[in-house]
């Protein structure tokens, strides 16, 4: 596996799908996250990148897959979850 190079630009590609699709602004995600609109602008322009820490809060906050978010995969559900 040590043929993986991460994208800022996907990362924030999908942050930015994953954001609208719950009908959030960049302020009200960064609300959450502890962080300005500026930075989650950066971030979802794939100008910048953000800590473990708040990815975490990211998934858990959207229920999705770090995996996901940081492109080791397609599947935005995290593993053992149950589907509903």
């Amino acid at each position: 596996m040590g043929d993986f190079i991460f994208s800022k630009e996907l990362f924030g590609q999908r942050l930015c799908e994953i954001r609208t699709q719950h009908h959030e602004t960049q302020t009200e995600l960064g609300k959450v996250i502890g962080i300005v609109k500026s930075r989650v602008s950066e971030i979802e322009c794939g100008k910048n990148t953000t800590t473990a820490e708040k990815i975490a809060l990211i998934c858990n906050h959207y229920n999705i897959s770090s995996d996901y978010l940081l492109g080791l995969t397609d599947d935005p559900e995290p593993k053992g979850q149950k589907k509903r």
